[in-house]
């Protein structure tokens, strides 16, 4: 399973986009996905109707903050905080705290859900994750959870680990 953890990163009013595109271009441009997974400025479409013309438009749920899916690390936190725009983290003394699983379930920012292509006993390869490139066995699936129980061969040896659902891929044989 991914040790990555939500965060919530405070911006200046109107940077939300901005900051979090920042984010992401830099991930890119230096291959950091395993550090900053997901970035996201929560939004909900609004439909206002005035003087019998209907708008539509998207309404951002939390205004200046955004929402940082990563490992904390001296790198991924000065990415986020050193970002034009970005303000600091929500925590005491601007000291990142991650959300709880509750607080996650709550906000709703987790809408991924991962389909599962594999059963108990099928041989699977790992495409993305700390774990790339490993094949194994899946032992278990936690579908609330979203992760897979799994034995990898690791230095000759057969070894447990936990892996997000969407990480897994069947192997054919």
């Amino acid at each position: 399973m991914s040790e990555a953890k939500w965060y919530i990163l405070h911006t200046y009013s109107g940077y939300e986009n901005k900051v979090a595109g920042n984010i992401m271009k830099v991930v890119e441009n230096n291959n950091l996905h395993h550090l900053i997974e997901e970035v996201m400025v929560p939004t909900e479409t609004v439909v206002e109707e005035h003087d019998g013309k209907t708008k539509t438009y998207e309404s951002k749920l939390f205004p200046s903050y955004v929402y940082v899916k990563m490992i904390l690390t001296d790198e991924s936190w000065y990415i986020c905080r050193n970002t034009r725009g970005c303000t600091g983290f929500v925590g005491p003394g601007s000291k990142p705290i991650p959300l709880t699983d509750e607080e996650v379930k709550n906000l709703g920012v987790t809408t991924k859900v991962a389909e599962i292509s594999f059963a108990v006993g099928d041989t699977i390869k790992i495409v993305s994750g700390s774990l790339e490139g490993f094949e194994g066995t899946v032992d278990s699936i936690d579908e609330e959870n979203g992760t897979a129980q799994v034995t990898v061969s690791m230095f000759g040896r057969p070894t447990p680990a936990t892996v997000e659902i969407s990480a897994v891929q069947k192997v054919e044989i």
